[in-house]
C-alpha cells in the first residue's frame, strides 16, 4: 500500500484511533533486518539497502515519539556482522560513522532533547568511530526527553561475558562481596545499566529469533516478528505492532 493513497491514509487514521488510548511501551528495541533482502528484490545493490535502511530510522523515530515511547534501542551492528565481507563490514562502518556525524549537527536531536548512547564492544572500533560516539554522547550527555541507543559491535553473550569479567576484577580486589550479587546489583555490569529493559523487541524481514539482541535484558520482553524487509517499514507496520502488543498481557511471570 502506498504511503500517499488516500486508502494507506485512511488505514492509518483508524489503526492510529485504535491504539492511541492504549498502554505504548516505554522502551522499544529494534532488530533492523532485510536489508539486503529488499535491495536484492529490487534489482539494487546490497549498499543501497542499507541506505535505505538507514534513512527510514529517522521516520521510526518520529514515529516513535508521537506515541510517546521514550528510549529505542537499535541493533546497529553485531559481533556476527564481522563475519561478512570485509567490503560490506568497511561500507556498514562507514554508514554508522556518517549517521554519528550527522547526529551531532541535526538540529531534532538538540530540539527534542534526544540523548545518544553507543552500547557494545567499543575496543573493536576504530579510533575515528571512538572519537565520533565520544562526541555524541558527551553533545546529547543532558538530554532527557528521549534516548536513542545504538548497538554496534554488540552481542548479548559477548555483553554478558564482559559484565562477568568486571564482576570478577571487583571480587578479586574486594570491592564487591560475591553472596552480594543479585540480579539487581549485576546488571549496573552490563553496556545497559541504569537504562530499563525493553517492554517489547520488533524484528523485522520474517526472522524469528533474537540473534543475540539484549539476551539478558529481554527476558520479559513481548516480541514481535514481522515479514516486512526493515526499508519498507511504515507508520502502520509499526501501529499494527503497537496493536499487537496492547492486546496482550504483561504478567512478568505471576
Amino acid at each position: 500500500m502506498n504511503p500517499l493513497s488516500p486508502f494507506y491514509r485512511l488505514y492509518e487514521q483508524v489503526l492510529w484511533r485504535q491504539i492511541r488510548q492504549g498502554p505504548t511501551p516505554h522502551h522499544i528495541g529494534l532488530i533492523v533486518d532485510g536489508n539486503r533482502r529488499f535491495a536484492r528484490f529490487r534489482g539494487l545493490a546490497s549498499n543501497e539497502g542499507h541506505n535505505a535502511g538507514s534513512e527510514n530510522l529517522e521516520s521510526f523515530l518520529d514515529w516513535c515519539r508521537d506515541l510517546n515511547v521514550k528510549i529505542v534501542t537499535l541493533y546497529g551492528f553485531s559481533v556476527e556482522n564481522y563475519k561478512r565481507t570485509q567490503d560490506e563490514v568497511d561500507y556498514l562502518m562507514r554508514l554508522i560513522l556518517r549517521k554519528l556525524k550527522d547526529y551531532q549537527v541535526d538540529p531534532v536531536i538538540k530540539e527534542q532533547r534526544v540523548k545518544i548512547k553507543v552500547l557494545g564492544r567499543l575496543e573493536d572500533l576504530s579510533d575515528e568511530m571512538n572519537e565520533e560516539i565520544e562526541k555524541i554522547e558527551s553533545m546529547t550527555a543532558d538530554h532527557d526527553n528521549f534516548q536513542l541507543n545504538i548497538a554496534i559491535s554488540y552481542g548479548g553473550r559477548a555483553e554478558i561475558v564482559d559484565a562477568v569479567k568486571k564482576v570478577a576484577r571487583e571480587v578479586k580486589d574486594g570491592k564487591l562481596n560475591v553472596d552480594d550479587l543479585d540480579e539487581t546489583i549485576f546488571a549496573k555490569y552490563l553496556y545497559t545499566a541504569g537504562i530499563p529493559d525493553p517492554d517489547f523487541i520488533i524484528r523485522t524481514s520474517g526472522e524469528e529469533r533474537l540473534s543475540g539482541f539484549l539476551s539478558w535484558q529481554s527476558a520479559y520482553s513481548e516480541l514481535y516478528f514481522t515479514e516486512v524487509f526493515w526499508p519498507a517499514f511504515r507508520k502502520i507496520d509499526l501501529w499494527r505492532a503497537i496493536r499487537v502488543y496492547q492486546q496482550r498481557e504483561r504478567r512478568f511471570g505471576k
